[in-house]
């Protein structure tokens, strides 16, 4: 049985960075419709690039799939959760899906959390390669009857090209769109919470305003979570960080 969710919020100041909880996607929520039967551990596979490995956090617990498993037990009653990060800082779509399938082929997983687009949309390409890269996992993971869910890219004030950067983050919900495949849509959570507080959203980022600090990993998780159980997760963080 899935436990209710609290959640405490802190006064915060302009330094601080305030999560407000929210829900990435609604669609996701339907993945764990059975996840509060049975007592079998969960495997659930992180794969993306540095915001899957966790660059900015301060420590291995502070990344967002090791504090996502963290609410999922709580939110599943203490059920088991084996959360593998396979996160390589750098990677774009291509060196991602190499290891995504090489990791399909090799071990069955409850859940894969592909977290894709961030260093494409940086660098540039050809969107239709990527259109047709992000087409290929999720083949790959159907084939593999495993089920998918897909992170975009992350917003951050810097971004040069806008246009560009955008049109990565629509080609990834238009592609899963098709493929009826959920979006954890991280560039509008987190351009929500730029909008709502430019001066607090800097603690959500790293020194380098590129990675996300703890504080941004835990919101993240924190989302995640709640559409993964469909808002009903025992969701217990501090609301506010510096």
């Amino acid at each position: 049985m899935l436990a209710p969710l609290g959640l405490q919020v802190q006064q915060a100041n302009a330094t601080e960075f305030v999560c407000r909880p929210s829900t990435l996607s609604r669609d996701a929520a339907d993945l764990a419709s059975g996840w509060s039967k049975g007592s079998a551990p969960l495997r659930i596979l992180a794969i993306g690039s540095s915001s899957t490995e966790g660059i900015g956090a301060s420590g291995k617990d502070k990344t967002y799939p090791a504090q996502l498993s963290t609410l999922l037990r709580t939110g599943l009653s203490g059920r088991p959760v084996e959360m593998v990060n396979a996160g390589i800082g750098g990677e774009t779509a291509p060196q991602t899906l190499s290891r995504l399938k090489a990791a399909l082929r090799d071990g069955h997983y409850d859940l894969v959390i592909w977290q894709v687009g961030t260093n494409d949309a940086v660098t540039g390409g050809d969107l239709g390669t990527f259109r047709n890269l992000v087409t290929d996992g999720i083949a790959a993971a159907k084939q593999a009857r495993t089920r998918l869910v897909i992170l975009d890219p992350q917003f951050y004030p810097g971004i040069k090209e806008t246009a560009r950067y955008r049109a990565y983050v629509d080609a990834i919900a238009e592609v899963a769109r098709a493929q009826a495949v959920p979006v954890l849509s991280r560039y509008q959570a987190m351009l929500g919470w730029y909008q709502r507080d430019a001066d607090g959203f800097m603690a959500a980022l790293a020194g380098d305003r590129f990675h996300m600090s703890d504080a941004g990993y835990g919101c993240l998780a924190q989302d995640i979570a709640r559409s993964l159980l469909g808002d009903r997760p025992a969701v217990t963080l501090a609301a506010s960080a510096r």
